[in-house]
């Protein structure tokens, strides 16, 4: 117990330590660390955080039995220093029980405080009662939980998982044990449809009871299989055959239709048109047929 006291002390006298000039606001379930000019949001958090642990915990049948610390990170700049992008508007630290906010953009759709704080909360309660779990369920399931918003800001991602089945060039479901860094985005993407076609298929039940025996250490294998009852590869063949039904050939070539008959009508007009040019070059080329005597 002591040295659980030590180290909760050494992180709060180390946050304060990097961010002297914040300010602190600290209620009986949260502390929030916030800029100047940041109160309104800080109070805002203090605020909905009692509804967003309770509706976390009761959806994954687990207690918050930790206070978190959110940091509000005006601007993204120490989410850019400590990941190296500026695509994430929040991020989670277990280690420090400790979540990040970026306040500028968090509100830009599809974001809303609540979601991206939901969202990160899911990190640190996943990871407090799993040791070291799949980044698949880590990222899946907390998607899943916060309504499909995960922390990266950009475009088209629904056109990615769509491109990437048309192509053949899906991840594995080994390969999202750990991300990969140049296919982050897919990653995503795969991992929250992968979460929720289990939810779909075989319950919520049949998800939480995965994570129930992640939890009591058995490795994903044995919990998809103690779980829902499907090896590893099982799941991903029968998952495969229904993503690529909904977002395979077929569906793309009927939701863009419309694009499709116009790109052809385009090629059709374009090659009348070269057409009636090459006719008219032909007609100019001819030799006229002119009678030197003057008679036609």
């Amino acid at each position: 117990m002591k040295s659980v006291l030590l180290f909760l002390l050494s992180s709060l006298f180390l946050l304060k330590t990097l961010y002297s000039e914040d300010k602190i606001l600290q209620s009986s379930e949260v502390i929030v660390i916030f800029e100047e000019h940041q109160e309104v949001a800080a109070k805002e958090i203090a605020k909905i955080y009692p509804s967003i642990k309770s509706e976390l915990g009761e959806t994954l049948k687990w207690r918050i039995d930790f206070k978190p610390t959110v940091l509000l990170d005006k601007g993204g700049k120490t989410i850019k220093r400590n990941t190296g992008t500026n695509m994430f508007v929040g991020y989670a630290m277990p280690n420090r029980n400790l979540i990040v906010l970026d306040t500028s953009r968090v509100y830009a759709k599809p974001f809303s405080l609540k979601s991206t704080l939901k969202h990160e909360l899911c990190h640190l309660l996943i990871n407090r009662n799993i040791e070291n779990p799949p980044r698949w369920i880590d990222e899946g399931v907390c998607q899943w939980i916060s309504g499909g918003i995960d922390e990266l800001l950009r475009e088209d991602s629904k056109k990615i998982l769509q491109e990437a089945i048309i192509s053949n060039n899906l991840l594995s479901i080994r390969e999202l044990i750990n991300f990969p860094q140049e296919k982050t985005v897919l990653a995503y993407e795969e991992s929250k449809s992968i979460v929720e076609y289990i939810e779909r298929e075989f319950g919520k039940e049949g998800l939480l009871q995965i994570l129930a025996y992640l939890k009591e250490g058995y490795s994903i294998d044995d919990s998809l299989q103690k779980g829902i009852l499907n090896t590893t590869l099982e799941l991903e063949e029968k998952w495969l055959k229904n993503v690529k039904k909904k977002k395979g050939w077929l569906p793309y070539l009927s939701n863009n239709l419309y694009g499709i008959l116009f790109f052809f009508a385009a090629l059709i007009t374009v090659y009348g048109f070269m057409r009636m040019l090459k006719k008219k070059k032909e007609q100019l080329d001819e030799p006229l047929d002119v009678d030197l005597d003057g008679k036609n």
